[in-house]
């Protein structure tokens, strides 16, 4: 082994460590000036394989090489934030370099930023948000062309979205100014790594290591005790109370991870209801939560004073819990990447195992859990692409550039190109976006507010003081909806609230929140005050906006092959086994889905006539494709139908008799003018709207407001939209227009995956089944409908009377009357 990394090996000695190969290979890449991926597990030891890498570089330069700032260490969360420094720290005074490690986020103190500002550290740790407000400084380059290597942790969590794409040209702009810049990326859980490197690096030129760990990984299922042969979303949810207790008080500490805050909520309250002398040692962390309340909650995990934590995905990432020995998934993960992620909260170290047990909340979870354990345990992670030249962020950089000592517009063109997501970006669409920040484009040159960047002695330059204070208030690519404080009326805070959910109260009604019961008081001051509530009281619980995930791809393919097994009589796993009841129920009143076949059910009620088809797409593409399919079905003969979906299917309602012979003969699944038919069956105009809100936001056209005085939701909808309207009228060709409505395919309705559902239906046999009673795979669709037309109680009653008349049928043979086509 060179001897410049015999430190590396001493110090891991001293710790009563032994390093593993890829981080000796990861060591030796960096040493060779080699960029790269490092993939291995969680609680791997990736970061000190890219850490050692970057300090024994230094160590072969001496002194001279550690001058200002060397080493970005660029994380997807604050909250990971302090935690890496206080890695990163430790091995430090042992070698002998002398470096300080410092912190730069929107959490950094205004008087720590100014002792930075007047002498970097050697390292810093940041966000993409603050590398891009660094990059806005007018000495950028001078303080940053001595970065000698630049490390993006969890890049999986930004590679799919747009702060990924602002990373990666922060990176572009940094290797302009240091061609030799070492580049590495850390990630856990990816299924297209080539790639992945490639976009990072802007490159497909790198070092490739993957970190093989013997590390045992467990999951499996906590078994309901009575499945039974009826389920839908949220039914074993009671059921489950008392095993989940059981479990969490088996272990010191676990980790109860759920899908959405509202259900943190809910679990919160459960595991309190069931031991109330648990309060203290149970806590609720999700990203709505007062930053204070969530440092206590993490903290308290790390030194092992928490019996358990019902969390979000805000736990998902690299934060180090090494008292962790269970995690409790709620629910489906939905996602192989996510499930992994998730198991690596327990055993968060080299040797211990990680396990993570799956708490179905309906019957047909048991069969997703099988699937993903199948899926995991034979390596069938989700794919990630970086989204394609997304003009809302170039025009952001290139204000960002020209805060920071100004560009010229052909070396900029050059250097923006090499990122990945604009390597395909055209010489007219750059000098578009360039003329939009000059002049305001077509429509806006005659307003000088939008004017942001002037031409002086060929250098694009921002000139205004105004305009420069206003980009680096809204510098960054995450748009949530509008929110608003948490406050108790006698003073503090408690977190953070969507307003279009406090909107919807009135003073008196009481919701739940941050693990409390609340009694809404009033909204002052774009804050909503509340109060303990004299009696307790049944409340609403927030639906915090995008709850929902879809089944991926991955997942949902594992979910069919089991079903093809079961349907050959295998019942080989225990969930299988639960769910065997349900299954069989779906054999008798109907028909198993398969890779092979698709399943159309339809059945006649006082309601009308009911269609059900089973992709087992994902809710998303199936949204698409159920607006898409009933747009078709009624073209000939005007119709209306009611819309219901799930992860494995779709419902069509309607009043009347549908001719469905298209279905049958599969014509309804041509793929032809797929793009106009989608935009004929839904309100694109609307969904390209509200998706233009976000883009007029990271664009720089909408701002958000001064620091206590933010403008609420109204006003932003009301600003965007005056956008929206003028570009249609008066500027039909502006580029913004068009990324809104590529967005929508791309992302809100997944184009992609519903021109390959189409494909795959059209090839697969219609098993096509009339129904008597509803059958276990349709009823959770019934249920989707009927929450937003009954009330709690009387939704319970009519379940209960259709489980009633369905078990009753079981006994009556034939049920269903089957064709194949």
């Amino acid at each position: 082994m060179d001897d410049a990394s015999h430190p590396a090996e001493g110090w891991f000695r001293e710790q009563g460590w032994q390093p593993f190969d890829f981080q000796r290979a990861v060591w030796h890449a960096m040493l060779e000036g080699d960029s790269g991926l490092l993939h291995a597990t969680t609680g791997a030891g990736k970061t000190y394989a890219v850490w050692f890498g970057a300090l024994l570089r230094q160590l072969t330069r001496g002194a001279e090489g550690s001058r200002g700032l060397r080493v970005l260490w660029i994380t997807p969360m604050r909250a990971l934030a302090a935690d890496t420094v206080r890695a990163l720290e430790r091995p430090v005074p042992a070698l002998g370099l002398g470096w300080q490690v410092g912190l730069r986020t929107g959490d950094t103190p205004a008087g720590e930023r100014a002792r930075q500002d007047r002498h970097w550290p050697a390292a810093l740790v940041t966000t993409p948000e603050s590398l891009s407000l660094m990059l806005t400084r007018e000495h950028a380059r001078a303080e940053l062309s001595g970065v000698d290597a630049v490390i993006v942790d969890e890049w999986h969590e930004l590679l799919g979205n747009k702060r990924g794409v602002q990373v990666q040209l922060a990176l572009a702009r940094l290797r302009r100014w240091n061609p030799g810049l070492l580049t590495w990326g850390l990630s856990a859980t990816l299924g297209n790594l080539e790639q992945a490197m490639h976009v990072l690096l802007g490159s497909p030129h790198g070092r490739l290591v993957q970190g093989r760990v013997d590390k045992a990984l467990v999951i499996d299922t906590l078994m309901p005790a009575e499945p039974g042969r009826f389920s839908w979303a949220g039914h074993l949810g009671a059921q489950m109370q008392q095993p989940v207790v059981e479990e969490i008080d088996r272990a010191p500490t676990t980790l109860v991870f759920t899908n959405t805050r509202s259900q943190a909520e809910i679990w919160y309250q459960l595991l309190l209801e069931a031991r109330p002398d648990w309060a203290g040692l149970v806590a609720l962390h999700h990203g709505s939560i007062d930053k204070d309340a969530r440092e206590w909650v993490e903290l308290g995990l790390k030194e092992g004073r928490l019996k358990a934590v019902v969390a979000t995905s805000s736990l998902d990432l690299g934060v180090d819990f090494l008292p962790v020995e269970r995690v409790l998934q709620i629910g489906s993960a939905k996602g192989v990447a996510r499930l992994l992620q998730r198991a690596g909260r327990s055993g968060h170290a080299p040797g211990r195992a990680s396990r993570v047990t799956l708490v179905p909340t309906h019957t047909l979870e048991l069969i997703e859990a099988a699937a993903a354990r199948r899926a995991a345990l034979a390596g069938r992670i989700e794919k990630r692409a970086s989204p394609d030249k997304p003009l809302d962020v170039l025009v952001q950089h290139l204000v960002t550039v020209a805060l920071g000592g100004g560009f010229r517009a052909d070396e900029l063109f050059d250097e923006v190109r090499t990122a990945y997501a604009y390597r395909h970006l055209t010489r007219e669409e750059f000098l578009w976006v360039l003329r939009f920040v000059e002049q305001g484009g077509d429509s806006l040159h005659a307003y000088p507010e939008y004017h942001r960047v002037r031409q002086v002695d060929g250098v694009y330059r921002v000139t205004d003081r105004r305009t420069a204070m206003r980009h680096r208030l809204q510098v960054g690519t995450i748009v949530g909806d509008a929110t608003m404080q948490v406050k108790w009326l006698s003073g503090g805070k408690i977190g953070t609230i969507e307003e279009s959910f406090i909107a919807r109260l009135r003073r008196g009604d009481c919701f739940l929140f941050g693990g409390r019961m609340l009694e809404f008081v009033r909204v002052q001051d774009m804050a909503a005050y509340v109060r303990k509530p004299e009696h307790r009281r049944a409340g609403a619980v927030p639906r915090w906006n995008g709850g929902k995930m879809p089944l991926s791809s991955e997942l949902a393919d594992a979910v069919l092959e089991l079903l093809e097994a079961v349907d050959r009589g295998q019942y080989l796993d225990p969930e299988l086994q639960g769910a065997r009841p349900m299954l069989e129920t779906q054999r008798a009143l109907s028909r198993l889905p398969t890779p092979g076949t698709l399943l159309v059910e339809r059945l006649r009620s006082r309601e009308g006539v009911h269609l059900y088809l089973y992709p087992f797409a994902g809710r998303h593409v199936h949204l698409g494709l159920a607006s898409l399919l009933a747009w078709r079905l009624a073209k000939d003969r005007p119709r209306t139908f009611s819309i219901s979906v799930n992860d494995y299917g779709f419902e069509l309602l309607s009043a009347q008799e549908t001719d469905l012979a298209p279905v049958y003969d599969k014509r309804v699944f041509t793929t032809d003018q797929l793009l106009e038919d989608v935009l004929a069956s839904l309100n694109s105009s609307e969904l390209a709207e509200r998706r233009f809100r976000e883009i007029a936001r990271v664009a720089g056209l909408v701002f958000v407001g001064y620091p206590g005085a933010p403008k609420s939701m109204k006003q932003l909808q009301a600003s965007s939209s005056l956008f929206y309207e003028v570009f249609r009228k008066y500027d039909a060709g502006n580029l913004l227009l068009s990324q809104a409505e590529r967005e929508v395919l791309s992302q809100e309705l997944d184009i992609a995956r519903l021109r390959d559902s189409l494909e795959r239906m059209a090839g697969q046999r219609i098993e096509a089944v009339e129904l008597r009673h509803p059958s276990p795979l349709c009823l959770p669709l019934m249920v989707e409908r009927f929450r937003e037309q009954l009330s709690t109680e009387k939704l319970g009653e009519r379940l209960e009377r259709i489980v009633r008349d369905a078990t009753r049928a079981l006994e009556a043979a034939p049920t269903a009357k089957t064709r194949s086509a």
